[in-house]
């Protein structure tokens, strides 16, 4: 069984409203996948192709307006917010701007493990100083302030937030974009690690072909809301099929995989 089943997942905006009817804009036509466990499925596609739509509505940061999402067999509902926010999270994009400047790191740690679990405060102080060294920081780094560290440190902290809870898939939104390229890899490296150690899966939302050529094994190519194509990583860049595709290929020097 997949671990997340995607089924006709669509999204429409109100766009205008006139005396006979109400115009809608489509962001995502119907579209399905599945994921399986220890599997990383990226989404590839120019801005408003509808990867962060799709991101929000999976996070269950944003209502969908139909389909259904099932983890493990088990449909996961829009509206209880406790059982998808412990099962998929989010890495956000951007640290500097997700992480609260005036609350120290472990506070903000620790927030999810206090409304989501019964956990005493001394296993929410343990339960963070872990994820913290798991992600490569250190335990005392639980009392700084997020403008007390550096861009990638701060980029640890977000992967660690993302796993307090334990989740079974995480979603990145162009996470590491704002990264230079020796940290970027160090950030991806860890991701690769984390997966390997607790059998995580994955949803890229990216631009960056070379980045999602190394660290995908599917790829879904999205074109205004709509699938255009996919297949395995490989498939999809040795032998792309559909036009949108090879202009997105032709127009980034891509690197040969590992």
């Amino acid at each position: 069984m997949p671990q997340l089943q995607v089924r006709d997942l669509h999204k429409h905006y109100s766009k205008s409203r006139s005396w006979f009817r109400r115009e809608y804009k489509q962001a995502i036509a119907p579209l399905s996948f599945e994921l399986a466990a220890g599997e990383t499925l990226a989404f590839v596609g120019e801005a408003g192709s509808g990867r962060t739509s799709l991101a929000q509505i999976l996070s269950g940061a944003k209502a969908r307006s139909g389909g259904q999402i099932f983890l493990n067999g088990k449909e996961l509902h829009s509206q209880n917010h406790h059982q998808r926010s412990r099962n998929i999270r989010m890495i956000f994009q951007d640290p500097a701007t997700s992480l609260n400047p005036r609350l120290r790191v472990g506070e903000q740690l620790e927030k999810p493990l206090r409304f989501n679990t019964n956990m005493t405060a001394a296993e929410r102080i343990n339960t963070v100083e872990k994820a913290l060294v798991q992600v490569g920081l250190l335990r005392e780094h639980a009392d700084f302030y997020p403008l007390m560290l550096a861009n990638g440190q701060r980029q640890r902290v977000a992967i660690a937030r993302a796993l307090m809870l334990e989740p079974k898939v995480l979603i990145s939104d162009e996470a590491f974009g704002g990264l230079d390229t020796t940290l970027r890899a160090q950030c991806i490296n860890l991701l690769l690690q984390l997966q390997r150690k607790l059998g995580l899966s994955y949803i890229f939302m990216s631009h960056d072909l070379n980045l999602v050529q190394h660290i995908a094994d599917r790829v879904i190519v999205l074109r205004k809301g709509k699938v255009v194509e996919e297949g395995t990583t490989d498939e999809v860049f040795a032998h792309p099929q559909h036009e949108y595709t090879k202009r997105l290929i032709e127009q980034q020097v891509l690197r040969p995989r590992n």
